[in-house]
């Protein structure tokens, strides 16, 4: 790495630092002295003096610097592994990670700013579907900020010393890395990685495609919320709008519901539900259909169909501070729409995966939703991501997920 760069913020900035959060703004910095690389190892001080942390440079990025340390110390690779293994060891309380695919690293949240590393247990799949390989585990990589970057070698070394997989992917597609200044990365970073493998989450048989999945291939984030939902499942309808490849709808199935329709946008995520029903053995319940959920929703009230649980888990409608006007509007129209198709006393699980939608604007659009809907809701659970995509004070961006689960009250 290139010498450091030493940073001095403005007067009155280092609040939010010093409460926790990793990110300097470029807005927020005074004067850099020292050469400005991208992934250089920086030093921040507040405007009197106070240091703050150490942290990697992106030039070309608002966020101009991601702290990684609150102490002098380099993002090396002794830095890499020992951040890793404490991400490993509270994995381990959480998964049990002989069978259980989970997420690693998650980024800020584990002191590895700008990396993402989901690691999948399970069977290689050839394109008839059948068992291609012993079982065995691999690693797909997100790696989106430029300090990352500089250091993926001796990331993949970590990560294949720390557990050893039979490959690692490298899936850094997000547009993210363009504001980073750094181009798309795909591709195989060590061992070999099949296109497709079977896993197991919540009793079940999924098929997860590596190579063309959205993200990593599966969104292990919502594992135990499609738990919570099937378990308002037995006996009835349910409608799993925003579907991907089924993961709610194939755990209410078998938890024991009436049946299910499930719905994507997209051929292929309903051919993967088609295929993850029949591996299931739950084809007979699940009909699936290539739709715009938007007009779905619209088309199912005007034929009077009603729904005893009713899944939302659409993609991000926020993806920044200028699209919230546009995603507020946007769920407000999904959540509404269910609700009217609700049965008495049914079920509503309903999610947000964007950080700037955050808690408070979700609840109180579903407070206007059920107010112009004429229904009144009782919250029965407040969710949020897995337990492998950890929380931590002071950096609110890693509290993305919302999930609610709400019934209609009789009355």
């Amino acid at each position: 790495m290139d010498a450091k760069v030493d940073i001095r913020l403005k007067p009155r900035e280092e609040d939010r630092i010093l409460a926790g959060h990793p990110w300097i703004y470029d807005n927020e910095i005074a004067r850099a002295d020292g050469p400005a690389a991208s992934g250089a190892e920086a030093r921040v001080f507040a405007a009197r003096g106070r240091f703050l942390g150490s942290g990697t440079l992106s030039p070309g990025s608002k966020i101009r610097v991601r702290l990684h340390s609150r102490s002098d110390e380099d993002w090396d690779g002794a830095f890499t592994r020992r951040l890793l293994e404490t991400a490993l060891a509270f994995r381990r309380r959480v998964r049990d990670l002989s069978s259980e695919s989970a997420r690693i690293v998650f980024g800020e949240a584990d002191g590895l700013p700008g990396l993402v590393a989901d690691r999948f247990v399970g069977t290689p799949l050839g394109p008839d579907g059948e068992p291609a390989g012993e079982p065995g585990s691999w690693i797909v990589l997100q790696v989106l900020a430029a300090g990352a970057e500089a250091r993926k070698a001796g990331i993949v070394e970590a990560l294949r010393g720390a557990l050893g997989p039979d490959g690692i992917l490298e899936r850094s597609e997000a547009p993210v890395r363009r504001l980073e200044g750094l181009s798309p990365s795909v591709g195989v970073l060590a061992g070999s990685v099949p296109d497709r493998i079977d896993i197991r989450e919540n009793g079940l048989s999924f098929v997860v495609d590596l190579a063309g999945g959205q993200k990593t291939g599966w969104f292990l984030d919502q594992r135990e919320n499609r738990a919570a939902a099937a378990a308002y499942a037995p006996g009835r309808t349910v409608l799993d709008a925003f579907c991907n490849a089924g993961g709610f709808g194939l755990c209410a199935a078998r938890a024991g519901a009436a049946s299910v329709l499930s719905v994507d946008s997209s051929e292929a995520a309903v051919a993967q539900v088609r295929e993850n029903a029949r591996r299931n053995g739950l084809e007979n319940k699940v009909e699936v259909r290539a739709a715009n959920a938007f007009d779905l929703l619209r088309d199912l009230e005007k034929e009077g169909r009603r729904f005893g649980l009713v899944v939302l888990d659409p993609p991000a409608f926020a993806k920044n501070r200028a699209a919230l006007e546009g995603a507020a509007r946007g769920y407000k129209e999904i959540n509404l729409r269910a609700l009217r198709l609700l049965e008495p006393g049914g079920v509503l699980a309903t999610c947000s995966c964007s950080w700037w939608f955050d808690r408070e604007r979700f609840r109180a659009m579903l407070e206007d939703a059920a107010a112009d809907s004429g229904r009144r809701l009782r919250y029965l659970e407040d969710r949020g991501q897995a337990p492998d995509h950890p929380v931590v004070s002071g950096y609110p961006e890693s509290w993305y997920l919302k999930c609610v689960i709400a019934e209609i009250v009789n009355r």
